[in-house]
């Protein structure tokens, strides 16, 4: 069984005594989506002891559980952790709201629940790189592993694991007419985007169980918690990992303004994402050495690639009025609507309480020059300057399109040695003349499939960006102003060959240069996979725990 803390007095720090906390096989710091499938994983055998520390709460609130939640979750210091880029040279020196969960699960307990694997060629774009085990072949069997799809199993699904993925509950006319309208310039319907090559338009399907959101707190953590091996500590903040010989002892983490230090017999792991996972490394002295100097912080190992190679989703959000048609802003903004789908949902748990964020997907080509498809629509019947933010008070839908694969690289670094500090967050979004280009062809794209057939009779009139914008230079403008992240940061301790001077960790998610240490989170990405990155980052953790557990196994 896991210690109780022990009131011992160990030896200090700068910033004065520590308390002993414990010994543990195994220290996971974050409770995401990645911590939350370690934790389950790692518990599973009752002789080792397992310790998972959270900054964030209890997800106690009912915006965690009713999908459309997300509405009020997203931009509320309870459940985000608030952070901020950067001012963006590429989209005309606005600096974005940058959402992560702050909560168990992470931000699989406030994001768009959408199932979506990515492309066979990502992975095997992976293998390619010399990261031999990470093909689509190697992978797919971890994504059926944890799956329990409410379809009947085939090679592509599976039913009986904890990550529950179902068909959404609602639909909008506005966007069947949209998919017929993709259909008309030639994008072909699919039922499936999971198969390997998700170029098409379907419905997304969630994650989601009877009507309610299913974070990875629900489906990993919750359920192993009665295990006596497992201990959660929430409202933590771990400052760093403690080093000793070039191995990796324990963490140290304050609550309450009180201090402890656990003892890890076996492996640290960081879970605590792209954002969360380089900074911790900065401040337990890995990274590259000229900079932790500059933060004051002892290098015990010098990395150069810790917190490069940000990759995130540039989302464009093209919004068309639209007319003689519902869609959420008209419906939310009437008493008597809301009181119906507050009693729909409650009834029958269906309806637009039910909603993910996005309804309709679309994967298709910006050009020819693309041998798989390079761009995600995320098509919604309703409209917002952003998230966050109150729903416009006319009828209109969001297109929303995000280049899949950009070639603009950023970064995020610790700030100052001081965990509580935000870090620093620079996507670096545009900063590429392709990214500009696959921008300008994403809004062409969108013009044409609103402008067919299917699409007439709502008469869509574009908002935004707005149809002045028309040449190639007018068109990158347009979206500079218009583009947003669309929460998908991933590649900010990447993992790589010994070849690769920029590669953070090894293809078994060990950090290079530390015994005993690993980050198993979105962070581990060499690049960025074609899709939402949710369920391929806890594909990783279900990898990653087995590895942690075959070399335990060896030792």
């Amino acid at each position: 069984m896991a210690q109780q803390p022990s009131r011992r007095q160990a030896d200090g720090d700068r910033h004065g005594r520590l308390t002993e906390f414990g010994r543990f096989d195994y220290i996971v710091v974050g409770a995401g989506s990645a911590g939350c499938v370690l934790a389950n994983r790692l518990s599973a055998d009752p002789r080792r002891r397992v310790l998972v520390l959270e900054a964030g709460g209890r997800d106690n609130w009912i915006w965690f559980h009713i999908p459309v939640g997300y509405l009020f979750a997203i931009g509320n210091p309870r459940s985000d952790w608030m952070f901020k880029t950067e001012a963006q040279a590429g989209l005309g020196g606005r600096i974005l709201a940058y959402p992560r969960g702050k909560v168990i699960g992470g931000s699989s307990a406030i994001n768009a629940m959408i199932y979506m694997r990515g492309q066979a060629a990502d992975y095997d774009g992976w293998r390619q790189l010399g990261l031999l085990g990470w093909g689509w072949t190697d992978v797919l069997p971890y994504f059926l592993r944890m799956q329990d799809h409410a379809a009947p199993a085939n090679e592509f699904q599976h039913a009986g694991g904890e990550w529950r993925v179902e068909h959404p509950r609602v639909r909008w006319d506005v966007l069947d007419a949209f998919r017929e309208a993709a259909a008309q310039v030639g994008i072909p319907k699919v039922d499936d985007f999971n198969r390997g090559d998700n170029e098409g338009s379907s419905y997304f399907q969630v994650n989601q169980k009877r009507g309610r959101r299913w974070s990875a707190a629900r489906g990993f953590l919750v359920p192993a918690l009665k295990r006596p091996n497992l201990r959660l500590e929430t409202q933590v903040m771990v400052e760093r990992v403690v080093i000793d010989g070039g191995r990796a002892t324990g963490v140290v983490f304050s609550r309450g303004g009180e201090r402890f230090i656990a003892q890890a017999d076996g492996e640290v792991v960081l879970a605590a994402g792209a954002v969360g996972s380089p900074q911790l490394l900065e401040l337990s002295g890995i990274g590259q050495a000229e900079r932790l100097a500059g933060l004051g912080v002892e290098v015990r190992h010098h990395s150069p690639g810790v917190g490069e190679n940000l990759q995130d989703h540039l989302q464009l959000r093209p919004t068309y009025r639209v007319a003689g048609v519902r869609t959420l802003n008209v419906d939310y903004g009437k008493l008597h609507r809301r009181a119906q789908m507050a009693l729909q949902y409650a009834l029958l748990r269906n309806g637009p309480l039910t909603m993910a964020p996005s309804q309709l997907g679309i994967f298709t080509r910006s050009s020819p020059d693309y041998a798989t498809a390079n761009i995600q629509f995320h098509v919604q019947p309703l409209s917002l300057d952003a998230f966050g933010e109150a729903l416009h008070s006319f009828a209109a839908i969001t297109a929303s399109v995000a280049n899949l694969r950009p070639t603009s690289r950023g970064s995020v670094h610790a700030r100052s040695a001081e965990a509580a500090e935000p870090p620093v967050i620079d996507p670096n979004y545009l900063s590429t003349e392709e990214d500009r280009r696959v921008a300008a062809d994403s809004i062409r794209l969108t013009r044409r499939i609103t402008a067919a057939p299917a699409m007439a009779r709502f008469r869509p009139e574009e908002y935004k960006p707005g149809a002045g914008f028309q040449s190639d230079e007018e068109l990158a403008a347009a979206a500079a102003a218009i583009g947003t992240t669309i929460f998908h940061p991933v590649g900010t301790a990447k993992m790589g060959t010994d070849t690769d001077p920029a590669a953070v960790l090894d293809g078994r998610l060990r950090v290079r240069g530390i015994d005993r240490l690993r980050v198993v989170d979105a962070s581990a990405m060499p690049a960025i996979t074609s899709g939402n990155t949710n369920s391929p980052t806890m594909m990783m953790a279900e990898k990653g725990a087995e590895m942690i557990l075959a070399d335990a196994a060896r030792r």
